[in-house]
């Protein structure tokens, strides 16, 4: 493992071979090399010939590129040193080593406090600045969320070797808490969002601004410098409330109106200050310095007014960024990007699409074959001299704008600021790949603004052009024609294979949904089947209660019936022989006085009830049936002896 004083040289070397100015990317490169520079070399510069060349313009190591066996090689003819890389050196041996800045995001009770310092600093020194931020005693502070064990005040930062951004939490044991009830009332402040319709009076325009209850009156003042270019110390407000007397306050606890404040700004006179000045200074709200803060703040202090340094106006010096730097939300960074894009090379541009990146390739690479577009992706590089001209006669031409629009989906990205660069680069090493990322970032400042050229494949996105900000009309045109030829024939398969797939899928849903009326009608038949033997069992469950019930009643009438006489009884006898409809004869005797009514209970015992049967007598022809049925046999003729017809009734 190398020591603190190697990784600095071995730092220093990889910074003057590669060029990579960031500290913070170069040890993390680094550190996923193990620290080895060999081989974190080969991961970054390209190798072209056998020869590595530096960025630095001295010397060159010939011989085999960089890899297993040329590694081997290097190290044997190399002069012993602690540095393992020792045939490329800057021209001067002591690389002179800039102050590395470090972030602190420190977080106490319901507070967030941003501390920038250099990692020659120490831990005290953090605790000073938060003793001024939270009104607290250093010495009642205890500082935690550090990633190593023994850290105390006088612990240099640089030796902890920390990352740019880091979270920090602040504890106070020896402090009492707050009343729950006013840090419940108070974290809930500092969670509302207040709209800021802040009005620049020298040219009329408002600006409706959104901030968090937790920021500060002086994070207002900034980013309205931003937009006016006003610096904070010339900004003269109308509307705050009287209870908003310092500048650290909180949003929360200055007392303005929620959900919306209108607030007032204008430049604060200055009496070296000449008209002519004055309106020159108002001419462009949008124009605000490349550098930042407040580095022209102080010229007045050299005799030099803020309107006019080196005879030219601060508003020529200055220009709204075109992006702002670490926006949580890259739709509203594109946003602020259209509004200041337009702002400045006017209104015929490219539409810009408005959301993420992943988003961008959804809509230009996932819809259907026939659908998709190319996505071009805009880098945008405010300090690049070619930045102004390629945006105000290439991207706002016409013939450009029109052509984007109908084949591509144009998506932006400002690479002024590291914050975003950075952003971007890990964006593009997700999506395209680190050769990619890494040929983004070696394009030099002045290379920049870069016109991306993407095509969306079934496996990957393939980038086909990375066009320069040096270039014309024309060959831009011919550009982005030529990217289109590729993207048609590959559109043409794509579409192909789209159909293909879409017969496919369409013969398949046929035969699925022939199969499904099969099994419907399948199902319809069984159904009706299964009622129709319902229906017959049905029938023939009744049938058999009828016939139950009509046996019943039989054997009940057969039971009922009085005796057969004997023939030789002494009482009168009528003898009845009655012919059914089959043909068949049955006979019996009745006693004379006995009632009709028996002879119908007799005939209905044989199955043949007076209600479908009617019986007939022979001579004369008459419906016995029709009789008063409480008649004697010998009442109604029936005497001695008679032949009857079974009819069955219609």
């Amino acid at each position: 493992m190398a020591s603190n004083m190697d990784r600095e040289m071995i730092l220093a070397d990889f910074q003057a071979c590669t060029g990579i100015e960031n500290i913070d990317e170069a040890i993390t490169l680094l550190e996923q090399n193990n620290w080895d520079l060999v081989a974190a070399i080969n991961g970054v510069i390209p190798q072209e010939n056998g020869i590595l060349q530096s960025e630095y313009g001295v010397e060159t190591l010939h011989g085999p590129a960089y890899g297993p066996s040329s590694h081997s090689a290097a190290a044997s003819s190399a002069p012993s040193s602690s540095s393992a890389f020792r045939h490329v050196v800057p021209s001067r041996q002591i690389v002179e080593r800039q102050p590395r800045m470090l972030d602190f995001r420190v977080e106490y009770r319901d507070r967030n406090v941003d501390v920038v310092l250099e990692d020659s600093s120490t831990v005290g020194d953090i605790k000073h600045i938060l003793e001024n931020e939270l009104q607290i005693p250093a010495s009642k502070m205890l500082l935690k969320g550090w990633k190593t064990g023994d850290v105390d005040d006088s612990t240099v930062l640089k030796s902890l070797h920390l990352p740019k951004n880091n979270s920090l939490y602040v504890l106070t044991p020896d402090l009492p808490p707050p009343s729950s009830s006013h840090s419940g009332a108070l974290q809930e402040s500092l969670n509302q969002n207040f709209m800021l319709i802040v009005t620049h009076r020298e040219v009329q325009r408002e600006y409706n601004l959104n901030f968090s209850g937790s920021s500060t009156i002086q994070e207002v003042k900034r980013n309205v410098y931003d937009l006016t270019s006003i610096p904070v110390r010339h900004q003269l407000w109308e509307g705050w409330p009287s209870s908003a007397t310092d500048d650290s306050m909180t949003l929360a606890v200055s007392g303005l109106t929620f959900p919306c404040h209108r607030l007032t700004v204008g430049r604060r006179s200055s009496p070296v200050q000449t008209r002519e000045q004055s309106e020159e200074q108002c001419t462009d709200v949008h124009m605000v310095s490349d550098s930042d803060g407040d580095d022209f703040e102080d010229a007045t202090e050299f005799g030099v007014d803020d309107g006019e340094m080196f005879g030219v106006a601060s508003s020529a010096l200055r220009k709204s960024p075109m992006m702002p730097e670490n926006a949580e939300n890259e739709g509203d960074a594109l946003l602020q990007f259209t509004a200041e894009f337009s702002s400045r090379y006017g209104d015929c541009h490219p539409v810009y699409f408005i959301g993420s990146l992943e988003a961008a390739f959804q809509e230009a690479f996932y819809g259907k074959a026939r659908d998709r577009k190319l996505l071009a992706i805009y880098l945008h590089h405010d300090e690049s001299v070619l930045t102004n001209v390629f945006c105000s006669q290439m991207l706002c031409a016409e013939s450009i704008v029109s052509y984007l629009s109908q084949n591509f989906i144009t998506w932006a990205w400002d690479m002024t600021k590291e914050a975003n660069r950075a952003r971007f680069l890990t964006m593009c090493t997700r999506h395209f790949g680190s050769v990619v990322a890494q040929t983004i970032r070696t394009q030099k400042t002045d290379q920049f603004p870069l016109f991306l050229i993407i095509m969306g494949k079934r496996s990957s996105n393939e980038v086909l052009n990375v066009i320069q900000g040096n270039t014309t009309v024309d060959e831009l045109m011919m550009r982005l024609m030529a990217a289109m030829e590729i993207f048609s024939a590959q559109q043409q398969e794509d579409i192909k294979d789209e159909d293909e797939r879409e017969a496919r899928e369409n013969v398949k849903r046929e035969q699925d949904e022939a199969y499904r009326i099969s099994l419907e009608a399948d199902r319809a038949k069984r159904e009706a089947q299964e009622r129709e033997m319902a229906e017959q069992f049905r029938l023939e469950q009744i049938r058999k209660e009828q016939e139950e019930e009509r046996e019943a009643i039989r054997l009940s009438l057969e039971q009922s019936l009085p005796p057969e006489p004997k023939e030789e009884s002494t009482e009168s006898v009528s003898k009845l022989r009655i012919r059914t409809p089959s043909g068949e004869f049955f006979e019996r005797r009745f006693l004379a006085s006995s009632k009709l009514q028996v002879v119908f209970d007799f005939v209905a015992s044989k199955g043949y009830p007076w209600e479908e049967y009617k019986l007939l007598g022979t001579f004369p022809r008459r419906d016995v049936t029709q009789l008063d049925p409480n008649k004697s046999l010998l009442e109604v003729k029936l005497y001695p002896q008679e032949t009857l017809f079974l009819e069955a009734k219609e």
